[in-house]
């Protein structure tokens, strides 16, 4: 199903990291924006961009308009009547004229809110639809009232007619429930909200992508079929609507091509003004050859200071695990904080041949890893307002084999993490003792990003697939194998004696706090983001859960790790944390062998025991003792302003950012000035 996969999330950003781990904040900087429902508005530094000359300002805030102007693309992918609902929504709540201290205007704000954080009308995580707290009869009169030149109205319509229309979109949860369905046993293409496939079921699809990949000739270079398209059938034909500049998202992507282009007029060097036009030559075209071109390019550019990832390039949203969602992130090296990564990269061929993998499974010559430390400048389309904490592209498993990958850690969006996570007491309510808690002080922080690089940098770069596997062969397991198999890479070796000898890593105790937070997250805490009743669906979650109750489960016989009462109330204890890596091992093992021969039914059956299902007096619990701490379970951000100031002949002499823009009035803003696609895009 899915390629190496490049994002993961920050799953632990409500701990606090260690008394001088972090960095010094600015005394002045607010991190916090607003809370509501079950999240929480950040905002980050964009730490040393002062130290950038003009030419690389100007870089910057060309490619961050490029980022902006695709949000409409990702409101669109997510369900075809998102932009409608994002109009009909915003007319109401910037022009009526009620009482706005009732009930059911304060829960309109949040669901407006809601919307604009998980780009849509489903959640950004679970994918479940958001249901409005207010009443369907509120909402009734407020559309009335509504200024109807303003409102999504087709010709012809009246605003009563658009009523019977919209209401049940909104209200009735048996209406587009899930976006992403990963169920098994169902057609998870029709029973999907995304906007990826319209008209076709999932035997369809999967009949006309293995078609294509079967007419293929180039097997050596196989390409992503279905990454920048919507598949939809008409009249008994299927066809792909492409993503390009004069085809689907083509008003968005004109916007962007015209940004990219004055981004090309000052960039660094050849190399990455080849990347640039490469990218805009493929935009106009949609040829996805051009897009592999393009990806090559960009992994070899490892001489510019600012960098950049912008396009359709990941396929969580995508049930099938083909079609990509739009996304982008603009930044620039931390040359400070860069060393660590650049450590474990030059001994990325070490790690590969210590693997406790298969020989079989192992790649002979690791080629073209390259890592960093990155300050993220700009946050857009499916990295925005919830975002990473570490990327790794491109996906292309090939193109990794044969040219390498990029791999990199946002400093500055665990640093802003960090800092807003202080004293939440998140510790001292689900910390075993005393002894763990010192663990995560001294190491939490330094420990977490020690992950995050190695589950980027060395993770998704390592194995490989036996000749004639199928790249997407473990289907809609694809997104969770992976990911555990990343993480679990990182586990292993970040207990091991070699970061020590190249001075990454403080000790030989330092691991602990690592362990201990995989497990307690993924048998424990994770579960805060879960209602009710419900399973696991989010592909990361499940490769949290799945590692830590397989393990869990493969060390019950040597007591390796245990649930401990006390006070009534159960924590994570880790007995041996020697036989827990060991374990991690074992799983490793496994799960490469999985990935490499394509095993699909032996990863299924591995996703449905440990992944999917909750153990529902546990979960009762966690969510009774995290509620006590008053502390959102998803956090997001919003940007920051770059304003460019130009002399009377129109060029830019500097760049200022502006960190005063709350969250609505940064969404009002988007809307209104990086529109680009028709509330109805069919």
């Amino acid at each position: 199903m899915k390629k190496n996969l490049c994002i993961m999330l920050a799953s632990l950003s409500l701990l606090s990291c260690a008394p001088g781990a972090e960095k010094e904040a600015t005394a002045e900087f607010d991190y916090t924006v607003e809370r509501f429902a079950d999240l929480e508005v950040l905002r980050y530094q964009v730490t040393d961009f002062d130290e950038l000359t003009l030419d690389q300002k100007k870089l910057v805030y060309y490619l961050q308009e490029a980022a902006l102007y695709g949000r409409d693309i990702l409101f669109d992918q997510n369900g075809k009547w998102n932009l409608a609902l994002r109009q009909t929504l915003e007319t109401i709540y910037t022009g009526y004229q009620g009482d706005r201290n009732t009930a059911d205007w304060a829960a309109f704000e949040t669901y407006i809110k809601q919307i604009w954080f998980a780009n849509g009308m489903h959640h950004h995580y679970s994918s479940d639809k958001i249901m409005p707290a207010f009443s369907q009869e509120f909402f009734a009169e407020a559309l009335k009232a509504a200024d109807a030149t303003k409102l999504p109205l087709r010709e012809g319509e009246t605003v009563e007619q658009f009523l019977s229309f919209i209401t049940p979109i909104m209200f009735d949860p048996t209406v587009m429930p899930k976006r992403t369905n990963q169920a098994d046993g169902e057609d998870v293409v029709k029973t999907s909200a995304g906007n990826y496939y319209d008209g076709v079921t999932q035997a369809e699809a999967e009949a006309f992508y293995a078609q294509m990949k079967a007419a293929d000739p180039n097997k050596e270079t196989p390409i992503s079929y279905g990454l920048n398209s919507r598949l939809v059938k008409r009249d008994g034909k299927i066809y792909e609507e492409v993503y390009k500049q004069g085809g689907r998202y083509g008003q968005a992507i004109e916007k962007i091509v015209y940004w990219l282009e004055k981004a090309a007029s000052v960039a660094e060097n050849d190399q990455q003004r080849a990347v640039i036009e490469k990218l805009i030559e493929y935009y106009k075209s949609g040829d996805l050859k051009q897009f592999d071109e393009y990806a090559i390019l960009w992994v070899n550019d490892l001489d510019s200071r600012v960098d950049f990832v912008n396009g359709f390039t990941e396929s969580y949203g995508d049930p099938l695990g083909m079609k990509a969602s739009w996304e982008a992130v603009v930044n620039f090296k931390n040359l400070k904080a860069s060393h660590r990564t650049e450590l474990i990269s030059q001994n990325a061929q070490w790690f590969e041949q210590n693997s406790p993998t298969d020989a079989r499974f192992k790649k002979e010559n690791v080629t073209g890893v390259t890592a960093k430390v990155i300050t993220a400048a700009i946050l857009a389309g499916d990295c925005y307002p919830s975002t990473a904490i570490g990327i790794n592209l491109p996906n292309s498993n090939w193109i990794r084999a044969a040219h390498g990958s990029k791999s990199v850690t946002i400093d500055n969006i665990t640093d802003a993490y960090n800092q807003a996570a202080k004293g939440n007491g998140f510790n001292e309510e689900f910390v075993y003792s005393d002894v763990e808690r010192k663990l995560l002080e001294e190491y939490g922080a330094i420990t977490g990003g020690l992950h995050t690089d190695l589950h980027e940098c060395l993770g998704h770069g390592s194995g490989k697939l036996l000749p004639g596997v199928d790249p997407d062969a473990l289907k809609a397991h694809g997104s969770t194998l992976e990911e555990a198999r990343a993480d679990l890479f990182a586990l292993y070796y970040i207990a091991d004696a070699k970061l020590v000898e190249l001075g990454i890593i403080p000790n030989a105790e330092a691991y602990k706090a690592c362990y201990y937070q995989q497990m307690m997250n993924g048998l424990m805490t994770q579960l805060h983001r879960i209602e009710p009743g419900k399973d696991i669906e989010e592909s990361h979650m499940r490769d949290r859960q799945l590692i830590a109750a397989w393990a869990y489960d493969l060390g019950k016989a040597d007591n390796v790790i245990e649930l401990a009462v006390r006070d009534g109330k159960r924590y994570v204890k880790i007995n041996d944390y020697d036989k827990l890596r060991t374990i991690f091992g074992q799983q490793l093992a496994e799960i490469q062998r999985i990935k490499s021969e394509g095993d699909y039914e032996a990863g299924r059956q591995l996703v449905e025991k440990y992944a999917v299902k909750v153990d529902p007096e546990l979960h009762k619990e966690v969510l009774e003792r995290y509620e006590a701490l008053n502390l959102a379970p998803y956090k997001g951000f919003v940007n920051p302003v770059y304003n460019a100031e130009t002399d009377a002949e129109g060029n830019i002499t500097a760049v200022t950012l502006d960190y005063t823009e709350g969250y609505a009035e940064q969404m009002l803003r988007y809307s209104e000035q990086y529109r680009t696609l028709p509330a109805y895009n069919d």
